[in-house]
């Protein structure tokens, strides 16, 4: 299974493909862009390894992220989905789907990650049994903390993630 095509207003939600990598790169390459994700820039070898773990996502769970592009252009602005990480938090939780994004700087401000994510769990809600979805985040990274709002996303509450704090944040599913 692929990502299936989702369209919004600004934008094509699609499945990711190789000629995404440049744009990938230099996204993850950004210190702007990965400062509250990462910590730091991600190097091109891990970001082909990111493309190939969204194939892979779709392929063995039936979800993943999707390519963001932008419907006027044909430009690659970021990603948006769902994945299962089986991340190790203390206390120890289990959490999935695991909602996510990120965009480009130019595409930033612009509430295209609104936009995307509405489209993601518009799908979710219809076509995955999970009774709710997650985000978290950096405690500090309060832009995508009034993303998830918009969202539905809500019930804070902090654990630790790789020795850092993290902010868990749920969204029952609608419908």
């Amino acid at each position: 299974m692929t990502a299936p095509r989702l369209d919004t207003k600004r934008l094509i939600l699609r499945a990711h493909r190789a000629e995404d990598y440049p744009g990938m790169v230099a996204m993850w390459g950004d210190a702007q862009v990965t400062r509250f994700i990462l910590g730091a820039p991600a190097s091109p070898e891990t970001t082909w390894s990111r493309l190939l773990r969204y194939a892979g996502h779709w392929q063995m769970l039936g979800f993943g992220y999707w390519a963001l592009e932008c419907r006027e252009t044909g430009a690659f602005l970021g990603e948006a989905g769902l994945a299962e990480y089986r991340r190790s938090f203390d206390p120890p939780e289990r959490i999935g789907p695991e909602a996510g994004w990120v965009l480009s700087t130019a595409a930033h401000g612009r509430g295209l990650a609104t936009e995307a994510m509405g489209a993601v769990l518009g799908w979710a809600d219809s076509n995955l049994p999970a009774p709710d979805t997650v985000a978290i985040f950096d405690p500090d990274h309060v832009v995508s903390h009034r993303v998830a709002r918009k969202l539905g996303f809500g019930g804070d509450r902090m654990a630790r993630y790789n020795g850092q704090p993290t902010l868990m944040m749920q969204r029952p599913r609608h419908g």
